[in-house]
């Protein structure tokens, strides 16, 4: 219950945002107090906003009340500066704008956009965004303008700060200042002269003071993020240039940054990485000082110590001398870009003769294949992630990132390495981004009781002394100061650096109300308080470092909860249950019914993005199961055993639903099932006018009967039950189509027997009901078995999630399990002829397809069936999830969120899911039906 000034900021900010963006309820709270860093602050209040409107609402109603804000974008932060127990202001799914001017030149992002999206824009203009982050892939600009974060090639040369254009921001006082539109800075530099002056008079301050000047210059020449760009005092003599770049790297202190226009670097097309063994770290920082000083030709080098090299060792496709190395050995994974082939081996030659005399353990070879560089550094992104998996229950997983003069690298990385023996830290690894002395150092504590926190401390204690004291370096390169460094930024800066710090944030926030003591604090103790605490929940997801790399997979990250929100709500949950808090227990269990378990689509693709491989689509089908009755037991194997007459009563419901629209057309229909749904509830699927029809009794054609070549077909129960809308294009059962194809290619065609009693489980899993998945999945295995002569011939499926399901869950290897989409491209291809259609198409690969990486495959088939095919961006798994489209169509239109834009130009889309394509034509504005449909009518049998 909201208390005093935050009751009435609550009261106002409803006259303003709807409330089913603001939240105070315990589960929300406890989701979003949670950031990939090692602290936990709950918030009284989250907003989910949309516009600049509702931030300088906030601005205004929290300044009145003297309540803080916090800004946060996707939360991938790893320094506390994302988190708040005050007002958090979320800037995600709301701001998702992004235009590509000047043919590529440059890119006007809101801070919603992820990185990775920028950079798919960028890709046809040979583009990129200049900052690279690790985290490029889950990060949002918001989040990357405001810590200046950099990565493994853009080193301080094309990071936020050296790349801006310009900025459209909110003050703290609420004013719009964008810095790109000249009517705009005119105005504010009548309107905020004072401010402005007292800017240019900071900087006749630095350039009066030699001795800080050169101390911010020589500091800037290495990675810094640690407290607020001072460079920008130096660098620019118009006090708006630093006012803008002042806000780069300010952690959401200074101001509220709505939008940013980047100048884009060059991508290059051509690349050559070696992984380069020697013998010592003293070695390896030989030659990367070499290297330093050549980064025209190299791009990137990663120092990797014996430690972070050891915990990788034991993975697929590392190589096997990297257990021989002795203790005390090291390696650099260095890259070259370049614009042709000819200048690649023109760098390469060149990187190799100004090492050449530093002894290695294996030589110095790079590889322009694709595929052997990509396992290089696939060998270093997995570092972070391995000492997560391998953590002790209950520890945490920190990554710091400190920066040394280049000249002092391998001295400063020999005594923190020191630093981890003496402080007992056996586990931590070092790796990092050596060009520019950025070393990221992980280890694990465990904050569980006063000794490991002051064991903590004191070791952060030794670290900084040695970083900033011993040799003048940065303790945060590229991650923000946040909470945790923030007590030591005048210990590294000095006391006249940090009043300069102190008195840029009371000129843009007098009153200290944005992201209070991040950057800035009083509290010397700061970095160990408000510890998070990682409890052991379950096995499934204990290995959680709550770093969010998955939530920009999950289909109901816009409307309720993402995987690490649902796996700090299970972490929670069992916390108070171990300490007896049934009334808050009570209180979260209830909400995270809806939050986290109706709207989680099991999809799993969370997993595809997990630096540690966690599937929390599998917690939720433990919870299910755990909370299934005896009744709903009974009823999934009584449904189990009974299939075939289960799916025909759903015929049956589905040609009455067919006989009143007929008769009361789409309006009519659509009218009566939304007021059914009002009396009934979600038991009544929500109906549109691309709702299915029954399907007939199954015609099984044989196809080329006595051909050699022979498949087993097994048509999805979908495919039995119902067949397309009358809205389809194409009205034909999709078993009819799938003949067709094959016939073509003159495949002769199987089935199994008992067909419309076999299934391939899914509907029961997806349910909780393990036991009657599993004997379907037993059933159709005999099934298959004697159909395809004890593996003789192949197994086509006819929908994507069938035919993952069935690839892991038939056991006999004599099986071969392939979806029809699958067997056309790799197989019956060759014994057809394709004539592309001069169309332009979407694709949905549903998420079950994605998992067991189809996604390529099904592009490569529908690209030799149209002229252009699209993909949409953003776009995962679409929610329907089976039924959920039906029960909880809220979520099937969260997840198609920005679908229908992006497709606006396709004739059709295509599939292969018979679910998905309902949800997904219901939301994109053109019809999507069966991937076969495409390729039947692109297809003619080979002569």
């Amino acid at each position: 219950m909201l208390q005093g000034a935050y009751r009435e900021f609550h009261q106002r900010i409803l006259e303003v945002l709807p409330a089913r963006r603001v939240f105070s309820d315990p589960l929300s709270t406890l989701a979003y107090g949670t950031d990939a860093s090692c602290y936990r602050l709950t918030p009284k209040i989250v907003i989910k906003t949309e516009n600049e409107d509702e931030v300088r609402a906030i601005l205004r109603e929290a300044a009145s009340l003297q309540l803080p804000v916090t800004f946060r974008a996707a939360g991938t932060s790893l320094s506390g500066q994302a988190v708040s127990d005050s007002i958090l202001v979320v800037a995600s799914h709301g701001w998702k704008g992004l235009q590509v001017l000047d043919n590529g030149a440059a890119i006007r992002l809101q801070p919603g956009v992820i990185g990775a999206e920028a950079n798919a824009a960028l890709l046809p203009y040979g583009r990129k965004i200049g900052p690279d982050p690790a985290t490029i892939n889950s990060a949002m600009i918001g989040g990357i303008v405001n810590n200046n974060s950099s990565g493994m090639c853009c080193g301080t040369a094309e990071n936020s700060y050296q790349t801006l254009k310009s900025l459209r921001l909110l003050l703290a006082d609420g004013t719009l200042l964008d810095t790109g539109d000249a009517a705009s800075v005119a105005a504010f530099r009548v309107s905020h002269a004072g401010l402005l002056a007292q800017l240019a008079a900071l900087r006749q301050r630095v350039l009066a003071d030699a001795e800080l000047a050169a101390r911010i210059r020589r500091k800037y020449k290495m990675k810094n993020t640690t407290g607020y760009s001072l460079n920008a005092l130096l660098d620019f003599a118009d006090p708006v240039e630093m006012l803008t770049h002042l806000l780069v790297g300010s952690e959401g202190t200074l101001a509220f940054v709505s939008e940013v226009t980047y100048h884009s670097v060059v991508e290059h097309p051509h690349k050559a990485s070696a992984l380069v063994f020697y013998d010592s770290i003293k070695a390896a920082c030989d030659a990367i000082a070499i290297l330093a000083q050549h980064k025209d030709v190299v791009s990137s080098a990663e120092l990797l110590d014996r430690a972070s090299l050891k915990s990788v060792e034991n993975k697929a496709g590392v190589p096997d001398f990297i257990k021989t190395l002795g203790p005390d050995a090291a390696a650099i994974l260095m890259e070259t870009r370049a614009a042709s082939p000819d200048a690649i081996a023109a760098n390469v030659a060149a990187i190799s003769g100004f090492i050449q005399h530093i002894a290695t353990e294996t030589g110095i070879r790079f590889t322009s294949d694709v595929a052997e560089y990509t396992q290089y550094w696939n060998i270093r992104k997995g570092m972070f992630p391995s000492v997560g998996a391998m953590r002790a229950a209950e520890t945490t997983v920190i990554i710091e990132d400190v920066a040394f003069p280049i000249e002092h690298l391998a001295e400063g990385t020999l005594k923190l390495q020191a630093l981890f023996k003496q402080f007992g830290y056996h586990e931590a690894i070092i790796f990092g981004h050596a060009l520019e002395g950025n070393l990221h150092f992980v280890f694990t504590p465990n904050f569980s009781g006063a000794e490991e926190i002051a064991r903590y401390e004191a070791f952060i204690d030794a670290v900084c002394q040695l970083v900033a004291v011993e040799y003048e370096g940065a303790l945060k390169a590229e991650h923000g100061t946040g909470r945790n460094m923030a007590p030591f930024v005048e210990m590294e800066w000095g006391p006249t650096a940090y009043r300069l710090m102190q008195e840029i944030k009371a000129l843009f926030d007098p009153q200290g109300i944005l992201n209070p003591d991040v950057i800035i604090t009083r509290d010397k103790q700061l970095h160990v308080r408000d510890l998070k605490p990682i409890p052991a929940a379950n096995p499934l997801i204990d290995k959680c470092i709550e770093c969010g790399f998955c939530e920009v997979m999950c289909p109901s990250r816009a409307i309720t909860l993402t995987p690490r929100q649902r796996i700090v709500a299970n972490r929670e949950m069992a916390l108070l249950e171990k300490q007896g808090d049934s009334e808050r227990l009570a209180e979260i269990q209830a909400a995270y019914q809806y939050a986290g378990d109706e709207t989680c689509t099991t999809c799993g693709l969370c997993e595809t993005a997990c630096p540690v491989g966690i599937n929390t689509g599998s917690l939720t089908s433990l919870i299910r199961e755990a909370q299934l009755t005896d009744i709903g037991w009974a009823t999934a194997n009584t449904l189990a055993d009974n299939f075939a007459a289960a799916t025909s009563g759903a015929r049956l419901g589905l040609k009455a639903l067919d006989t009143l629209h007929a008769v009361a057309g789409d309006t009519a229909t659509g009218a009566i099932m939304r007021g059914l749904r009002k009396v009934v509830g979600r038991k009544i699927p929500r109906w549109t006018p691309y709702f299915p029809r029954a399907a007939g009794k199954l015609q099984l054609a044989a196809g080329q009967a006595g051909s050699a070549r022979k498949v087993v077909y097994l048509p999805s129960c979908l495919t039995r039950t119902f067949v397309p809308s009358a809205k389809a294009p194409d009205a034909r059962p999709l078993n009819e189509v799938v003949a067709s194809v094959l016939n073509k290619a003159g495949y002769q065609l199987l089935y199994p027997d008992n067909l419309a009693n076999l299934c391939c489980g899914t509907p029961f899993k997806s349910k909780g009901a393990s036991e009657a998945a599993q004997k379907k999945i037993n059933e159709v295995e005999a099934a298959l078995l004697a159909a395809s002569d004890n593996g003789r011939w192949p197994v086509l499926i006819d929908n994507g999630v069938c035919t993952a399901a069935l690839l892991d869950g038939v056991q006999d290897p004599r099986l071969r399990i392939v979806d029809v989409t699958t067997f056309v491209q790799e197989e019956a291809a060759q014994y057809l002829q394709f004539s592309p259609q001069d169309e332009t198409v979407a694709l949905h690969v549903v998420c079950s397809m994605r998992k067991k990486g189809q996604s390529a495959t099904l592009n490569a088939l529908a690209r030799r069936c149209a002229s252009t095919v699209i993909e949409p961006a953003g776009i995962t798994c679409c929610g329907f999830a089976g039924d959920k489209g039906f029960s909880h169509p809220e979520l099937n239109e969260s997840a198609l969120t920005g679908l229908k834009q992006q497709v606006a130009g396709c004739g059709g889309g295509f599939s292969t899911s018979a679910t998905c394509e309902i949800g997904l034509s219901s939301h994109s504005g053109i019809p999507y039906q069966h991937l076969m449909v495409l390729v039947d009518r692109a297809t003619q049998p080979r002569r």
